[in-house]
């Protein structure tokens, strides 16, 4: 298992707090865990907005209940994917962000997001990449019949659940196991990593980590 970069309730001093553009499609359980981790105080940074494909995602209720700035942004008939993306974009700068988090996003970021965003946009995959890319990740798991499955925050690239590794949390597969066991238990464990990982980020803030990103 890679280590996070810092350890949940080890509060940085002298950095200033984050502003988080997160991208949901679902029920946003991520979502709720960093909003939780920050209402706690074991993250020290805020949720400036969170953009939706779905209008009937949980994520939207959620947001909205809990007074987070929510916007529905459904791709229009006939709009084209780079058109769809300088709209997130523009939402993403003028609520002042400074990190993407991608929290059951389902969709590919190809365009203006990777310009405006490269090296400040993260994803949470429940698979230790590189293995079992893409959708049903714990079923290929299973199906593949390895021992130990788990999760991944890795930065967003062009190139689907590919941009480099930050952070992996490892579980076991036991031989009892579904797919409805195994990512409860995956699960358990992205919400532990992902606001861990974003505490991190308040270090790379101060940084130019768009470089790195575009090297690989």
């Amino acid at each position: 298992m890679i280590c996070p970069i810092t350890p949940t309730r080890i509060l940085l001093v002298g950095y200033p707090v984050i502003k988080l553009g997160i991208l949901v499609s679902g029920r946003g359980s991520n979502m709720v865990a960093i909003h939780r981790a920050i209402a706690n105080g074991q993250l020290q940074a805020t949720i400036s907005v969170v953009i939706s494909n779905n209008p009937q995602a949980p994520a939207v209720g959620y947001a909205q209940k809990n007074t987070i700035p929510v916007v529905v942004l459904s791709p229009r008939d006939g709009e084209s994917r780079k058109a769809h993306e300088a709209a997130m974009v523009q939402i993403l700068q003028t609520h002042g962000v400074d990190w993407v988090i991608l929290a059951g996003y389902m969709a590919l970021l190809r365009y203006s997001m990777l310009e405006a965003f490269a090296g400040r946009m993260i994803n949470i995959h429940p698979s230790l990449l590189p293995s079992f890319k893409g959708l049903n990740a714990q079923q290929q798991a299973l199906d593949y019949g390895v021992k130990i499955a788990g999760c991944t925050v890795h930065y967003v690239t062009s190139d689907m659940d590919s941009g480099p590794i930050i952070a992996q949390a490892a579980v076991p597969v036991l031989d009892t196991d579904t797919v409805t066991t195994l990512s409860e238990r995956i699960l358990a464990e992205e919400h532990r990593l992902l606001p861990q990982v974003i505490q991190g980020l308040q270090v790379l803030n101060t940084l130019d980590t768009t470089d790195m990103i575009k090297k690989q």
